[in-house]
C-alpha cells in the first residue's frame, strides 16, 4: 500500500491560512459583493456577545480586511438578506444560499435541543411554541424582553431564561423563527419566511445531499483536515459519518489520504484533502506580513489542538477562569505576523476616554519584540 502523501507543517498552515481568507491583501478596498464573497470563503462567522473592544464578529472580519466597516454587514443582514444568523458550533452569520442545508439540520436537531431545553430551563417553554409563533403572525417581530414579566423571581442570571424566552431561542434554532435584525445587540424574532428570501426556502435537500454538502464544503474551506475536524466545521454531522465519508470518497479517488507534519515533529496526523490541492500546494501564496490582532474567536485558533499542532501556539480562553489562575488574562488577543503567532495582547476599550487601554503583552518564546514589531503592533492598534 502506497504511503500518504506527506506534507510539510509549513505548507500546511498556508493552506488554512489561505482558506480562511488571511492571505488576502488586507488593505484592498471591500465593498459588500467582496465582504459577502470573503464570508463564503471562509464558511461562516462566529458572533459573541463579549466586547471588550468590539464584538467578535467584526474584530474576526476586520483581521481580514482593514477597509471592512460593520455597516456593510448590517446592509447584508437585514437589507439584502444575503447573510442569516443561526447555529453553527455556535452562533453564527451563515451565507443565506446555504440555508437549504440549514433545513435537515433543523430537522435533525429538533429533538435533542427540545431534550436539553427542558434539562435547563423546565418544559414550561413547550407550552409558549404555538402561542408565539400565532403572536409573531399577529403583532409582528418581537424581542425576548418583551416577555419579561414571564421571568422567574428567583431568576438569577441570564441562565434563568423565562419560558418564552427559552421557547424563542428553541423556534430560532429548529428554524420556524429567524432573526430580521439586532436591536443593541439583542435579537429581533421573526417568521422564517418573513426573513429568509423565498428563492432560498423552497429546496429540500435529501439525507445523502445533505451528508455530501457539508462535508464538501467543509474540505473546501479547510482545505487539508482530519474527518474529525470535517464534522466539526459545520458541527452538522457526526464524527462517525464524517469518518464514513472520508473513507468512502478516498475509495473513489475523490480524495487523497494524507500525513501533515506538526510543527514540534511529532508523528505526523492523518488527514484528507482533493488531489488537485495536492498538485499546486506551492502555488499558494504566503500569508501578507501584516501584524494582525485576532478574536479569541477567530475561525483560525477555533480549533486548540490544531492551532496548536500546525502553530506551536496554545491559547486558552481564560474568561472562565477566576483570575488568581489565569495564565495571561480575561480577554487575551492572539497576535498573527504573516504565517506565525508572535505574542498575545491584553486591551480593552476605554469608551469614557475614547481611547484603547493596553493592559499587557506578552511575546511568545523566541520572539524578539524590537522597534520594528511594536511599530508594527501600534499601526494596528490605531
Amino acid at each position: 500500500m502506497a504511503q500518504p502523501h506527506l506534507i510539510p507543517s509549513h505548507l500546511a498552515r498556508r493552506v488554512l491560512l489561505s482558506r480562511q481568507g488571511l492571505c488576502r491583501q488586507p488593505r484592498a478596498k471591500i465593498d459588500r459583493h467582496g465582504l459577502l464573497s470573503m464570508i463564503e470563503e471562509m464558511g461562516f462567522v462566529q458572533i459573541d456577545s463579549i466586547a471588550t473592544v468590539e464584538r467578535a464578529h467584526h474584530m474576526i472580519l476586520f483581521a481580514r480586511n482593514e477597509t471592512y466597516r460593520p455597516d456593510l454587514l448590517t446592509h447584508l443582514l437585514e437589507k439584502d438578506r444575503s447573510l442569516f444568523e443561526n447555529w453553527t458550533h455556535d452562533a453564527s452569520i451563515i451565507p443565506t444560499r446555504f440555508f437549504p442545508f440549514w433545513r435537515p439540520r433543523f430537522q435533525r436537531e429538533s429533538e435533542r435541543l427540545r431534550r436539553v431545553y427542558r434539562d435547563w430551563h423546565g418544559q414550561d417553554f413547550e407550552s409558549h411554541l404555538a402561542e408565539l409563533v400565532s403572536h409573531i403572525k399577529e403583532n409582528g417581530p418581537v424581542m425576548a424582553r418583551d416577555f419579561n414579566h414571564l421571568r422567574p423571581e428567583t431568576a438569577r442570571g441570564w441562565w434563568d431564561w423565562h419560558p418564552a424566552k427559552t421557547a424563542l431561542e428553541f423556534l430560532w434554532r429548529t428554524g420556524r423563527l429567524a432573526i430580521c435584525r439586532r436591536q443593541g445587540f439583542q435579537k429581533v424574532y421573526d417568521l422564517y419566511e418573513n426573513v429568509i428570501p423565498a428563492a432560498h426556502c423552497q429546496d429540500e435537500v435529501d439525507p445523502q445531499a445533505f451528508t455530501e454538502w457539508v462535508c464538501w464544503s467543509a474540505i473546501d474551506r479547510l482545505g487539508i483536515a482530519t474527518s474529525g475536524e470535517v464534522s466539526s466545521f459545520w458541527d452538522s454531522i457526526s464524527p462517525a459519518e464524517a469518518k464514513t465519508w472520508c473513507a468512502q470518497k478516498v475509495r473513489e479517488g475523490t480524495l487523497r489520504e494524507v500525513g501533515v507534519e506538526s510543527s514540534d515533529n511529532s508523528t505526523p496526523r492523518k488527514a484528507f484533502a482533493r488531489p488537485e490541492l495536492l498538485e499546486r500546494l506551492d502555488d499558494i501564496p504566503e500569508a501578507p506580513g501584516r501584524l494582525r490582532i485576532l478574536s479569541p474567536f477567530d475561525p483560525l485558533i477555533r480549533d486548540r489542538k490544531r492551532l496548536n499542532r500546525l502553530f506551536g501556539f496554545d491559547y486558552r480562553i481564560e474568561i472562565f477562569v477566576p483570575a488568581a489562575k489565569r495564565k495571561y488574562g480575561y480577554y487575551v488577543f492572539p497576535l498573527l505576523e504573516g504565517e506565525r503567532f508572535v505574542g498575545r495582547l491584553e486591551v480593552k476599550l476605554d469608551k469614557t476616554a475614547d481611547a484603547l487601554s493596553v493592559t499587557s503583552l506578552w511575546p511568545e518564546p523566541n520572539v524578539t519584540w524590537g522597534k520594528t514589531r511594536q511599530a508594527a503592533l501600534d499601526s494596528e492598534l490605531e
